[in-house]
């Protein structure tokens, strides 16, 4: 099958000894949080978002440049503050990583997540954190399906529909307001244009771009880091076992069979965040923690599955889009709608 489900193999290891397998290895985890200062906790993330944003006035400015250098300079100074922005504040955001505070946590999943990502905050929290961290690679749940676009080309699919993202989302953002409240579906739209046109504004009025550069230049920026955003959404779940929704393992097997890291890569670390990139499995057995933090206890992660006996799935990022590109029929196209194997091994 194209898709395959893995079952939990209750004989082999009884349900009690995984729990108490998770429940060691979070009390592990929880005395490294307990042990680390704000700084390391929150203070490092905080400090990258800041920088984020405080390097825009300049890229700004060297978008009003007639100077190429400049320009460009400019474009990419812009884009990685984008992709900063939109991709490790948004998903810091909807975890609610950013701070202690429920009020606070609240108002920067709503800044990050509606006025520089161009989504609802409702929707955006409840397809990531209640559903795919929820029941992750569960059939017909949080099993990753939502990203395959069957009918594109695999070279289209990988390499090019990805630069449609800044112009995707906040369409789907639209139709993921069906069911909100009148007040939710006025703040998301209110605050998603108030992003745009705050961007838009600030390259008419500061880098004196005209209206059809400025658009150019924003699609290019929020298209910088599309491609791998897509590749990294797709290369960590999909291929790996999947699980029955009525026959679900418990937590710990769930997630060391189902959720892959990729290596250490300097930019994608920094612009992502680690708990997207290199510490992927931390991220999703302890998704509460905050980049730094799921870095800090990568080594107590790591070093505990193995001890056990259990996986810890890692991969490169060339390989695995060489997986995707040469199995993309079979792991993208050929696969029947994800539900219709509930039940099936």
């Amino acid at each position: 099958a194209a898709v395959r489900t893995l079952l939990p193999k209750g004989k082999s290891q009884p349900d009690a000894e995984r729990e108490t397998l998770m429940m060691e290895l979070t009390r592990l985890v929880q005395k490294s949080v307990r042990e680390s200062s704000w700084w390391e906790r929150r203070g490092i993330d905080c400090s990258i978002l800041t920088a984020a944003f405080i390097s825009l006035p300049a890229g700004f400015l060297l978008l009003g440049s007639s100077q190429p250098l400049y320009f460009l300079s400019g474009v990419l100074i812009m884009g990685v503050a984008h992709a900063v922005i939109t991709v490790k504040g948004t998903h810091l955001a909807s975890h609610g990583a950013l701070s202690e505070s429920p009020a606070w946590a609240d108002f920067w999943a709503v800044f990050f997540i509606e006025v520089c990502g161009s989504f609802s905050a409702r929707a955006g929290v409840q397809a990531h954190v209640k559903m795919h961290h929820a029941h992750t690679n569960v059939i017909g749940l949080g099993d990753s399906s939502t990203w395959k676009i069957p009918f594109l080309p695999r070279s289209v699919y990988l390499f090019i529909a990805p630069l449609a993202v800044p112009i995707i989302t906040p369409i789907v953002a639209i139709g993921e307001l069906k069911g909100q409240s009148p007040l939710q579906i006025l703040r998301t739209v209110l605050c998603v244009c108030l992003g745009f046109f705050s961007q838009y504004y600030l390259l008419r009025c500061v880098s004196g771009l005209s209206c059809s550069s400025a658009l150019v230049v924003m699609l290019l920026c929020r298209a910088m880091f599309s491609l791998p955003y897509i590749h990294v959404n797709i290369f960590q779940h999909i291929g790996l076992s999947m699980f029955s929704a009525t026959h679900r393992p418990k937590r710990i097997y769930q997630m060391t069979h189902g959720v892959l890291n990729l290596p250490r890569n300097p930019l994608l670390d920094w612009t992502f965040g680690h708990s997207l990139i290199s510490c992927h499995v931390e991220h999703h057995l302890f998704p509460f923690l905050s980049d730094n933090m799921c870095l800090k206890v990568k080594p107590i992660v790591s070093r505990y599955l193995k001890e056990k006996k259990l996986p810890y799935l890692e991969d490169g990022y060339v390989s695995r889009l060489r997986l995707f590109f040469h199995k993309y029929q079979e792991l993208m196209v050929f696969a029947p709608p994800i539900t219709d194997l509930v039940g099936i091994q």
